[in-house]
């Protein structure tokens, strides 16, 4: 038999191996060949087509007829039949059958038959039908034609999934190396059983996950719309009372009213977040052509008067990308960090700059600012929602940066901070070019 040598690798060759490219040493390629692997080896072609079976059936009752076909074919079997552990009532319940009519044996006890025996010992058992114990069961079996049954139990990870029973009405022969196999056939297909459970209950769970998120995003809803109009309402009467008779109110009454125009103010900023932030994560609509320096100049307009009193330089460059996507939430991610930055920059702030690249995926928004910085403690937790940070006295709702982030996310972009306590920080979020695509392909809009 020829062999490769070199480096201490040594192959002995039984098969005919692909060509070598010239130059190479020390590399053994082999062409897959299914009908050679049957000839060469039957047990291991066998558990390839189970495992093909198994990976390839979508239904259970379908993978399992069809695990039985496999089986049954490869032991030139006449019937098999394969049950199930129910975990609640501790009994064994018939899924499939081949070859015979199980009126019957739908359902075994843990206690009875040979199946309950080796569900209940772990062990494979061999046994003509004329030695079992329970007559009443015996007379069953040789009323269908069966004279030796074969139980393998299908364990997976020291659990017990079901049993296989494998019945002739002949003579059949075991031998080591076919219990071997038989064993191995009975974990792979008691693990494509474990995985259809596991999927099931995953299954079963994201449903309930998907359900309590309605009923999140609905009482969101709800509460956002049902607390604006009036919270709009107590500010207009009472900057109405305000202005009608404040003359006849102390100063204590002025107060007052001041601090419910304050609170009101605030309820209003809040649903108003907590609608963007649903949108952001929720809502689809339609991306289109976004100019980025016409964002920029109506932001700089609104926050004029803000960076005036502060005394901050605003700092953008000449020429900024048009990129596709969701202008309303691409402008409310921009504002959210100015307003960041003018409210968490402490003293310290001098400046607010915009600066932009670009990769082969993606445009990459840089928003950055020379004040107080972050603590790296604080980093982390920066884009949760209702995350308000350690600044004392600093109003906010919390969701600035969770909308960002969302934002970032519905144009397939990420989001992500650099900062220095005393040397201010710097704000990412990038926006996929795919969207470009996206809009290419549908004229003037895509969504998302």
């Amino acid at each position: 038999m020829p062999s490769s040598r070199g480096r201490g690798l040594r192959v002995r060759r039984r098969w005919m191996a692909a060509p070598k490219p010239p130059g190479t040493r020390d590399i053994v390629t082999v062409a897959f060949d299914e009908s050679r692997l049957t000839e060469r080896n039957a047990a291991l072609s066998v558990l390839l087509r189970l495992s093909n079976v198994l990976a390839g059936a979508t239904d259970l009752g379908e993978l399992l007829h069809e695990a039985l076909e496999v089986v049954c074919g490869h032991f030139q079997l006449d019937t098999a039949r394969l049950y199930l552990l129910d975990s609640e009532t501790n009994t064994l319940v018939l899924k499939a059958s081949r070859g015979l009519d199980p009126a019957g044996l739908e359902i075994v006890r843990m206690d009875e038959g040979f199946s309950g025996r080796s569900a209940r010992n772990r062990c494979l058992i061999a046994q003509n039908v004329s030695d079992l114990t329970d007559r009443e069961r015996a007379a069953l079996l040789s009323s269908k034609g069966l004279k030796v049954v074969v139980c393998v139990p299908m364990i997976v990870l020291d659990r017990v999934e079901g049993v296989m029973n494998l019945s002739s009405r002949g003579f059949f022969e075991l031998d080591s190396e076919k219990i071997d196999l038989l064993m191995v056939m009975g974990h792979q297909i008691g693990a494509a059983v474990a995985n259809a459970r596991i999927m099931r209950e995953l299954s079963a769970k994201l449903d309930k996950v998907r359900e309590q998120r309605e009923t999140i995003k609905f009482f969101a809803y709800s509460v956002s719309h049902d607390l604006k109009s009036p919270a709009v309402g107590l500010y207009g009467l009472t900057k109405r009372l305000k202005t009608r008779y404040g003359e006849s109110l102390d100063e204590t009454g002025r107060l007052y009213c001041d601090q419910i125009l304050k609170a009101a103010e605030r309820i209003v900023t809040l649903v108003e977040q907590i609608n963007t932030y649903i949108t952001a994560r929720e809502v689809p609509r339609p991306m289109r052509k976004v100019c980025l320096k016409s964002v920029l100049s109506g932001l700089r307009d609104e926050f004029s008067i803000r960076i005036r009193e502060r005394g901050v330089r605003w700092v953008e460059p000449q020429v900024l990308p048009e990129v596709v996507g969701d202008e309303m939430l691409l402008t409310r991610a921009v504002q959210n960090l100015i307003d960041n930055a003018l409210k968490h920059g402490g003293e310290e702030l001098r400046e607010i700059r915009f600066e932009w690249r670009e990769d082969e995926r993606s445009y990459i928004l840089a928003i950055s600012d020379d004040g107080a910085g972050i603590r790296e403690d604080q980093r982390a937790r920066l884009f949760q929602p209702f995350h308000r940070g350690a600044a004392k006295g600093v109003e906010g709702t919390g969701l600035g940066l969770a909308i960002l982030k969302e934002v970032a996310k519905r144009h397939g972009g990420e989001v992500w901070v650099e900062s220095e306590p005393g040397r201010g920080t710097t704000f990412f979020f990038s926006i996929s070019k795919q969207l470009d695509a996206a809009c290419r392909e549908t004229g003037t809009e895509g969504s998302r």
